[in-house]
């Protein structure tokens, strides 16, 4: 039996829609990147974007659990002496709640130039409005069961 290779006429795209609220964010993150890259798919395949389209509606308010919103920092550099800036999430999540959700799928795709267009297939709202209607996105309900994770 051969290995199955998928062909780009063969790829399929679905849009799905996930509503965040309440969601820890590295949860909803791990799933969504499934999804982006496609691995719930029989058909895929390492090396090609077999994945769906995600639109991910209210960033703003997705969790963190544990002590992460005061002690867990967004860090970039200048590239300048002294250039550093650190922002806790707590801050991350009141002024850019998008760039937040979208900076942690990001870091659960492959980094390389097969990441860098898969993550173009993930759309993040603020808030629970969104433009895609006319791609008519289907709810996705995430395998995340709800409760406390790791007792907190």
């Amino acid at each position: 039996m051969r290995t199955y290779s998928a062909k780009p006429g063969d790829i399929k795209r679905a849009w799905h829609i996930i509503d965040a609220e309440g969601i820890p964010l590295g949860r909803l993150a791990s799933e969504v990147a499934q999804l982006i890259r496609g691995k719930h798919k029989p058909m895929f395949t390492p090396h090609m974007d077999t994945g769906d389209y995600v639109i991910i509606i209210n960033a703003k308010k997705v969790k963190l659990t544990g002590k992460k919103l005061e002690q867990k920092k967004y860090f970039r550099h200048s590239g300048y002496p002294g250039g550093v800036k650190l922002i806790s999430y707590d801050v991350l999540l009141e002024k850019k709640p998008a760039f937040a959700v979208k900076k942690a799928v990001k870091g659960m795709l492959p980094h390389n130039k097969l990441g860098r267009v898969m993550i173009k297939k993930l759309k993040v709202y603020a808030g629970s409005d969104h433009k895609h209607e006319a791609q008519n996105p289907k709810s996705y309900k995430l395998k995340y069961v709800g409760g406390d994770a790791g007792g907190n």
